[in-house]
Parts: C-alpha cells; structure tokens; sequence
C-alpha cells in the first residue's frame, strides 16, 4: 500500500499539484485508518488531505483512477494485479456464488445472451449485473492485447460499438410505451418498470424522466467499462505507465497559444480564484514594503519609557505609491487569448494599482477603459471588447508600427513617472516597418516598460518576429505562456 501511495504522490508533483511532505504523511495516515477495500473512502481521505484546489480536481481524479483501479483490499496490500492475458473471458461470480440467474456461465454468453443482460440490468437497475457485464463485455468486445500501446479510449469504443446502448436505450422506452397502454401485463419483465399505473399512453414528462433513469444507468455500465479497462491496461502497462499516457497539464500550465476549447473554459474557472489569491498577496507584499530603515532617533525617544532600553525598535515608513499600469495589447489571431487573460487577471486585481488603461489593437488602436468600468465583471468586459473594439485599420492583420505610432501620437503626452507599459503580444508584424522608436520614447517617459510574451523564447525573432528590436528598449522582457507564468509576473509588477 505504501509503495502505491507513493507513486500515486510523484504522479500529482509530476502533475504540477503542490503535495508537500507533511501531507503525504496525513495521507498515509488516513489510509492506514480506512478499511482498504472502500474505494471511495481512500479517495475522499486523499482527495482532503492532497488537493487544495477544486482546479486540481481533475488531475486527481485521473491519477486515482489509475493507481487505485484494481479493486480490493488484496491489491492494495500486494501492489500485485492479475496479468492482462489471465483475466481475459473471466466475469466474477455474484455475492453468493451463483451467475446471474438465466444466463448460465457468463465465460460461454453469447451476444444475445450479453445484449439480454444488458436490457435486463438497464431495466431493473442492478449494480451488480451491470458490474459483472462491463467485465464480461470487456473481455469479449475489447479484444486489448498485450503490450499493445493503445489508449484506454480505443477499446472503449470498440467495446460499446459492439453493446448498441442507444438500441437498447430504445428497446426499454418502447417497452414502457406498450406496458403502459396495456400492450404488456404485469409478468412480462418490461412491465416491473411501470406496474401500478393504469393503462394509458405515457405523458410527454413520464417518458422523459423515464429515459433519464435509462440514460443514468447506462453512463454507471459505461463508468464501469471504463474502470475496467483502466484495470487491465494498468496489470499489463503498469500503473507509472499509463499515468503518463494520460498526463494533462493543470489549467495554470496550459499553453495560452495551442489551448482547446475545453481547456479554455478550464482556464477561465481557474482565473477567479487567481485573482483572489493573488490581489491577497499584493496587498500583504505592499504592507511589509513599508517597513523601511530603522529609525535611530524615534527609536531612542521611545526607550525613554523603558529605562532607556529600545525595547520597541521604530523603523522610517516610505511613501509606497501604488503604479498606474498602461496595458497595450495585441488581440489578432491566436494571441487573443492570452490578452484577453491579461486583462482579466490585470483588471481584476486592479486595487492594488492607482490606475489602469487598457488599449487593443490589431493593425489600428483604441482604448477600452472605458468598457471595463462601465461594465459590472470583467467577464462581461472582455465580451464587449471583442465586440465594440475599433482595432481594424486596413486589412486587420497585425501592424505594430502603425497602432504603436498611433498610441504615441494620441496618448504619449499622458504618459508620466509613475506609470508601467505592459505591451502583449509576439511581435509578428507580417514584415511591417516595426516603427521601434515608439517604445524608446515610451521608455524615456514612463518608470517601466515590460514586454509579454506568449510564444516560447526559442522562437523570438525567428520569421517575421521583431520582437528583439522592440526589446532592446523595454526594462524586461517575459515569456508568459500560461497563468502559472502571468501570475509570477504579476506579482513582480508590483
């Protein structure tokens, strides 16, 4: 047991989840206090003592399922599972011994047999027969071979193609339609569904909460294959292996730049708490900056009341102004993206600034400050900007030099000592004159100009990229290709 929580524990550092050595010993604890052979109840206790995100939850979630996927308290004591080749064409018998009732020795069903167990277990909503099918289906359908580098979601298919749940789906709802018109009496075995009810044509509601019952037992027989699956692939890849196979960035380590669109909805769930998390951490990094040199006269006039020992030593508070933050981001192609979660994760910890401006641009410029103050989140913010943003001069594609001669022209006079330039983007300016002495004007004006970059240093400067001739003149420049990145930075800046 111990060896497997170890491994389960480098597979989340691997993951990125903080696990620090404390918590691993609770976990260890936890288990040693649990019966082993509740599965559910090992992972809660890990899940408490492990995770400190609901971000994290996922990642888990998956590493679970991969270190703890064979069942019994056996396995967690042995760390020793049935080789792949052996556990083929066997089914569990049920509780007390016996095989589900009319079907004889799973080991020899037929596919009629297994689709008849199937309606059967789907009907009556039978845990245990819908256990015994996955592995029985499994072994049968999936046909997984040895050392064969398939992914889990290869035989999934494989072995639900050959089930034809949405057949079976439809043969149930079409036996509840005739029971409940009289069609089927009482001892057919489709009529257990709605005996009592008088007959009659089922009710547009009656029908749909039937089929969600259906479709509730159908996604158990479908976790249930899945779980088997994992099992098997874990007895003959081994648990390190297939963990790896299945690795998945946390949200915050997520590529801004190749992100999917469900890693994006991750993404923007992960910005909130960030925020939060983040706007506490500027707050507290800003009071403790106040403490500036000791006070030697102020700390010799309080000793007075201690005999004249400085007992209270008294330290110089400097003035802290907080910056006034200038965000100039380009929103073209797929660098959107991560403007659109510099903005948010800017504006959203905008307290700990004097001032935020924000401008976008593509080819022209314009300033969208406005949307975010009149805006009630800045969800709906980022929405607006998308939508109301005059960014397009000529032919919308990325022009540096123009928009940033633009800004310059409208706003450089604005720009004072107390302000930071954020500037976003890769600098591809589709062979554009790059028009560089606006961020060395900019420079000469402001306390810091910061470039941002999502594209990874390696690439800088390669194809059309200038991102060095703009560079040359910025204080620093950053690669921040995802939240993990941005919220380092973020807390730089202040």
């Amino acid at each position: 047991m111990l060896d497997i929580l170890v491994g389960f524990v480098a597979e989340l550092r691997q993951l990125g989840l903080p696990v620090s050595v404390s918590e691993e010993v609770d976990a260890a604890e936890a288990m040693a206090q649990l019966p082993l052979e509740d599965r559910q109840a090992i992972k809660s206790a890990l899940g408490a003592t492990l995770v400190k995100s609901a971000n994290h939850w996922r990642a888990f979630d998956t590493a679970f399922e991969v270190y703890f996927s064979i069942r019994g308290a056996q396995f967690l004591l042995d760390g020793e599972a049935t080789p792949l080749g052996e556990q083929d064409g066997r089914a569990e018998p049920a509780p007390d011994g016996q095989h589900p009732e009319g079907f004889g020795g799973t080991e020899t069903a037929t596919a009629e047999e297994i689709a008849a167990m199937v309606i059967r277990a789907l009907r009556d909503g039978d845990q245990l027969l819908l256990s015994a099918i996955a592995r029985l289906a499994v072994a049968r359908y999936a046909a997984m071979e040895p050392g064969r580098p398939v992914g889990g979601t290869y035989y999934l298919y494989r072995t639900l193609r050959h089930l034809d749940l949405e057949g079976a789906l439809a043969r149930l709802v079409a036996e509840a339609r005739a029971r409940a018109s009289g069609e089927l009496d009482d001892e057919h075995p489709g009529g257990a569904v709605l005996r009592g009810r008088r007959p009659g044509q089922l009710t547009a509601l009656e029908e749909r909460l039937l089929e969600d019952e259906y479709n509730t037992r159908i996604e158990q027989l479908k976790t249930e294959i899945e779980a088997e699956i994992r099992r098997r692939l874990v007895a003959d890849r081994g648990a390190e292996a297939l963990a790896r196979s299945l690795r998945r960035p946390l949200p915050e380590d997520v590529d801004f730049m190749h992100a999917t669109r469900e890693e994006l909805v991750a993404m923007r769930k992960a910005v909130q708490p960030l925020t939060r998390k983040l706007a506490t951490r500027l707050a507290r990094k800003r009071r403790h900056l106040r403490r500036g040199a000791l006070d030697f006269r102020s700390t010799m006039r309080h000793s007075l009341s201690y005999g004249g020992v400085p007992v209270e030593p008294r330290f110089k508070h400097p003035n802290q102004a907080k910056p006034e933050i200038w965000v100039i981001a380009d929103v073209s192609g797929s660098v959107a993206s991560f403007a659109r979660f510099t903005l948010h994760l800017v504006h959203a910890i905008s307290s700990q600034f004097s001032r935020v401006r924000s401008f976008v641009f593509i080819d022209g410029i314009d300033e969208v400050t406005g949307i975010f103050e009149r805006s009630e989140t800045v969800a709906e913010a980022i929405q607006k900007v998308n939508l109301e943003a005059d960014v397009v001069w000529a032919d919308g594609h990325s022009d540096y030099g123009h928009a940033l001669t633009v800004f310059y022209e409208r706003f450089g006079d604005e720009i004072g000592q107390k302000a930071s330039i954020l500037l976003l983007g890769d600098a591809r300016n589709n062979y554009h004159a790059a028009q560089a002495w606006v961020i060395r004007e900019l420079r000469h004006r402001a306390r810091r100009v910061f470039w941002l970059n999502p594209e990874p240093r390696a690439y800088w400067g390669s194809g059309d990229s200038i991102v060095e001739q703009y560079t040359q003149h910025c204080d620093a420049a950053y690669e921040c290709r995802n939240l993990r990145q941005l919220e380092a930075f973020v807390e730089h800046l202040s």
